[in-house]
């Protein structure tokens, strides 16, 4: 039996306040890859937000990336 929560890391790409596509990965390292995926094939919409984060035991979620930065 696996120890991987299949839905730690949640990615979301918003635009005009509005989720447009979202996914879940259990491995930090996979998720990280779809977020530089993600940039590259959904970067080009006008108003594109691209999240990372990471769903922790009791204190909600944490962000790890966004795109473009702050």
């Amino acid at each position: 039996m696996s120890d991987v929560d299949d839905e730690r890391f949640h990615l979301t790409v918003m635009a005009g306040g509005r989720a447009m596509m979202h996914g879940w990965w259990g491995k930090q390292s996979t998720a990280e890859h779809q977020y530089r995926s993600w940039i590259g094939s959904w970067g080009c919409i006008e108003g594109a937000q691209i999240v990372l984060t990471e769903r922790g035991d009791s204190d909600g979620e944490r962000v790890i990336a966004s795109w473009p930065e702050a």
